[in-house]
């Protein structure tokens, strides 16, 4: 309770925010914790249609049926379910829909794939019984933007609107893409610094090896990963690869002053968004937001509108890994084991950051737009995003081993790694699989997706 009251106390100045940032630092290795958060599209089996949330197998039927039989709490807005919570974990839906896990904070990958496992276990017993299933890719393969539903959610009516104003792809995200993301801890601003550097310049590698969206309105789109491609044309104030995170100076304070300037979606007051879209932080701060005259922000205010900036690796108290296209149970588990392996290993972060130490922000946008298209086959400084792949996954196994997080059985985390490996050895990536078999076995007829990409 004395949190939450704390929460909603005005903020007094800008060195408030600044240390809402850096109250993430865990000096103590042995508190890092990893959190994995994933999207999945559902649909009904009959006819392949997305689910809405209106009706008694909609997803909103779907959240209380979960409530009942497995205890979760339920999160409403208005007379609306639109979340779950439980033991540190939430279940969230997107704008069209999509279902999301956030992971609770784990201490070891066999625990998060405990995790995943149980919560596609309660869908697949509660969600079949209602005759819906869930796909496992980066944007939905054959419904249009008219046909996806949208979800009752007041943050979503504004964002949708501001989308069409900033970017013409926008509302793709929104309402048809689906990411797997790790949620990872930082023990000093210095560390905070290196991560981010890190996880920015290889966020392009992590988009190749987990490409999984080449499908869209029944037809191939042109690109591996689609859903990489709608982030370079959502918005440009909120999205990108950060070049200034490279320059001297970069700290929690440089991170603030960045979200300042970022334009708002809303302010959340009595259980009602108001809409203050375009408008800065900082105007709020002196309390002249229009929509809210001489009212000034709380701690809540600003944690919310550090959930509103996309850019591909996102701060908070931790760091957000957000490259990756939704896929296949593995490889859910393997995008924690990936970052989790380069992260939580002192030489394997310096390893990791010697590979990427030379290359220019021209070098590492250059990429971020190629891997969408060519996947491993980008070019990066005379060579290609493979051969990066390959040494980002070694470094990483190795991290996982160094790390020692043993199961029952004795086994350590470098297993989770397979899918990876086999993915940066062979050159092929997971949407180029599905393209193969789109080509011959499944005749050009895309409802097979349905069947091979479902949990």
């Amino acid at each position: 309770m004395a949190d939450a009251k704390e929460k909603q106390k005005t903020i007094g100045d800008r060195r408030e925010l600044v240390a809402h940032l850096e109250s993430g630092c865990k000096p103590d290795q042995s508190s890092w914790r990893i959190g994995t958060e994933h999207e999945k599209f559902g649909f009904y089996r009959d006819g392949l249609r997305p689910v809405p949330y209106e009706g008694e197998n909609g997803i909103g039927a779907l959240l209380n049926a979960l409530a009942d039989k497995y205890g979760w709490e339920r999160v409403k807005e208005g007379k609306n379910v639109i979340a779950l919570k439980n033991a540190g974990a939430s279940i969230t839906l997107e704008p069209g829909g999509q279902f999301e896990l956030s992971g609770a904070p784990l201490e070891h990958l066999h625990q998060t794939c405990r995790e995943v496992g149980g919560h596609l276990s309660q869908l697949r017993e509660v969600a079949g019984q209602m005759g819906i299933a869930f796909l496992g890719l980066g944007v939905s393969p054959i419904w249009s933007l008219d046909e996806t539903p949208i979800m009752p959610k007041g943050r979503y009516k504004i964002m949708r609107a501001y989308m069409g104003k900033v970017g013409r792809l926008g509302r793709e995200m929104m309402f048809r893409s689906c990411t797997v993301q790790t949620n990872l801890d930082f023990g000093s601003e210095a560390d905070m610094v290196k991560k981010f550097r890190v996880g920015l310049a290889l966020q392009p590698i992590a988009t190749a090896l987990f490409a999984n969206s080449p499908f869209m309105e029944n037809r191939t789109n042109g690109f591996l990963s689609y859903r990489a491609h709608i982030w370079t044309d959502t918005d440009p104030d909120r999205t990108g690869m950060l070049p200034w995170v490279f320059e001297d100076g970069m700290s929690f304070e440089r991170y603030a002053d960045y979200a300042l300037d970022v334009p708002m979606y809303f302010v959340y007051r009595d259980g009602k968004y108001i809409d203050v879209s375009g408008r800065s932080f900082r105007a709020f701060m002196e309390g002249k937001l229009p929509e809210l005259p001489g009212e000034r922000p709380t701690k809540t205010d600003w944690e919310d509108h550090l959930t509103t900036i996309f850019p591909e690796v996102r701060l908070k108290t931790y760091l957000e890994m957000r490259g990756a296209d939704s896929g296949p149970w593995s490889r859910l588990c393997a995008l924690p084991a990936f970052w989790a392996g380069i992260y939580y290993c002192d030489a394997a972060l310096e390893a990791a950051w010697s590979l990427v130490k030379g290359w220019t922000a021209e070098d590492r946008e250059a990429l971020r737009r190629s891997v969408s298209v060519l996947g491993l086959k980008a070019p990066i400084r005379g060579g290609t995003a493979q051969e990066i792949a390959r040494a980002a996954v070694a470094i990483a196994r190795q991290g996982l081993k160094s790390r020692a997080k043993l199961d029952a059985a004795g086994e350590d985390e470098t297993h989770f790694l397979s899918d990876l490996e086999d993915i940066a050895e062979s050159g092929v990536t997971p949407a180029e699989r599905l393209l193969e078999r789109y080509h011959t076995e499944w005749g050009r007829d895309l409802t097979n997706v349905f069947e091979a990409c479902a949990y």
